[in-house]
């Protein structure tokens, strides 16, 4: 190791200061201690990971520094001659919030250590350490302060809404450049995704940047309409085709005739609605219950589901010729928890439409909150969120949220380890039972979250039960 004097040190850092580039985007990383052997072995590690170095043997020196360069996160030694890492690290929290503070020492203690987590430091590292141990501590430090700048961004910035969908991740840019395409034609698309994730907002886009936009768009929850009374909400019927029908009626594909009709949950059709669904897309045009006289009907159609339609047509639940019908063009939405940038962005937009509906300032989130979120799984996935980000407004008090407030399921399931030693019926039963608390215990809307019927779920959960 070579020898380096008080002297030298101080002029490497000045060169420094006087060679900063702004463009340079790698992390900065400024190395305070009072030891040249220390400060030579943490410059050197940290330039062959990459990172931007600048060094202060005292607290003086890494004060100048800060005030004439950008710096991401700070190392300091605890026990130094004059001013003590405390100090700096108390400047640096009482000055620069967007910077993060390491401690190094070799005096290790109780009272040190709360001391300096107390002060503002994220990481507290005893010398002698490793390598290994160095890197693996910038590396949790800088990775949080990235997060809270992402978060923060994304909470000042004005949030992009298209059509009420939301998020600049890769893949929603994506999305937003297939709506954009298949605005362009009339091809009939297939929207799969699990429930929440905004099937419905992107037939919405897909029909309102198309040439059918000042024609009607109407969506159809297949899954939610009887048997019975589908085929007579989508074709119509006329006066006294069957009991009860004492006027005649027209169906979704003629209120839809010239613009979009929007089929949410297609899966959840039976096999004779399937046929009949299957001739309009053919011929584009309906038979009215109770009429031998087809009608012509201009619509584009839109579908969605939630479920693997090539798995259902495997299994006989689908036909196979209308799944090639409606699967013209297609695309999937991915689920919640892989845009976790984009639940910064949707909190922000919730946070403040619930508060505007109040007559309140929208409420800030604290750091840990925000990581929180971001990383819950979300089972009810966009949809789940609005729901919470609701109830956080209405019920929380003051100007930020912090953890205590989100609700229990939420903070204790970030802590809990992922368990690899249950059975696949166990896991399935937990996540149940998590999706139903994260909805009140409303039936109805855990089975669309889950994408199966309230009769499945009642099953699964009789299962559940402990026998007697």
């Amino acid at each position: 190791m070579p020898n380096t004097t008080p002297h030298e040190t101080k002029q490497a850092v000045v060169r420094r200061e006087e060679k900063v580039d702004l463009s340079d985007k790698r992390d900065r990383i400024l190395v305070v201690d009072d030891s040249p052997a220390t400060l030579e072995l943490l410059e050197r590690n940290l330039l062959a990971s990459g990172y931007r170095i600048f060094a202060a043997q005292n607290v003086a020196e890494a004060i100048k520094i800060l005030e004439a360069t950008p710096v991401d996160l700070v190392i300091t030694d605890l026990k130094m001659p004059g001013l003590s890492g405390v100090h700096l690290v108390r400047h640096v929290r009482e000055n620069y919030g967007d910077m993060e503070v390491m401690i190094i020492t070799g005096y290790p203690s109780v009272k040190g250590a709360v001391e300096a987590v107390k002060t503002g430091a994220e990481e507290y590292l005893i010398k002698p350490f490793t390598d290994e141990e160095l890197l693996s501590a910038v590396e949790r430090t800088l990775r949080k302060l990235h997060i809270r700048r992402t978060a923060h961004g994304f909470l000042k910035q004005k949030t992009p809404v298209l059509h009420g969908l939301i998020g600049e991740s890769r893949v929603m840019i994506r999305i937003g450049e297939f709506i954009a395409k298949a605005a362009l034609t009339s091809a009939t698309v297939l929207v799969s995704g699990e429930s929440g994730t905004g099937k419905e907002l992107v037939a919405r886009a897909i029909h309102y940047r198309s040439a059918r936009a000042s024609a009607p768009f109407v969506p159809v929850n297949c899954g939610a309409i009887p048997e019975e009374l589908l085929e007579s909400e989508l074709f119509g019927h006329i006066k006294g085709a069957f009991t009860g029908a004492t006027e005649t009626r027209a169906g979704f594909f003629q209120t839809a005739d010239g613009g979009t009709i929007f089929l949410d949950e297609i899966s959840e059709t039976s096999l004779s609605m399937q046929v009949k669904l299957l001739r309009v897309l053919q011929d584009r045009e309906v038979c009215m219950i109770g009429s031998r006289r087809p009608r012509k009907v201009d619509v584009r159609i839109l579908a969605s589901t939630n479920k693997n339609l090539s798995v259902l047509v495997k299994k006989g639940l689908f036909r196979e010729d209308l799944f090639y019908r409606i699967n013209v063009i297609a695309v999937e939405l991915p689920p919640l928890r892989e845009r976790e940038d984009d639940v910064f962005l949707l909190t922000r937009h919730f946070a403040k439409k619930f508060a505007e509906e109040l007559g309140r300032t929208a409420p800030g989130f604290s750091d840990s909150a925000l990581q929180v979120l971001r990383k819950y799984h979300w089972p009810g996935n966009v949809r789940e969120l609005e729901n919470v980000v609701q109830r956080l407004v209405v019920m929380t008090e003051g100007g930020a949220i912090d953890v205590p407030d989100l609700p229990s399921l939420m903070r204790f399931s970030a802590l809990q380890p992922a368990a690899l030693n249950r059975t696949l019926t166990e896991v399935e039963t937990e996540y149940i039972r998590n999706v139903l608390v994260s909805v009140n215990n409303n039936k109805t809307r855990a089975a669309e979250i889950l994408g199966i019927d309230r009769k499945t779920l009642r099953e699964k959960l009789q299962k559940a039960k402990p026998s007697s």
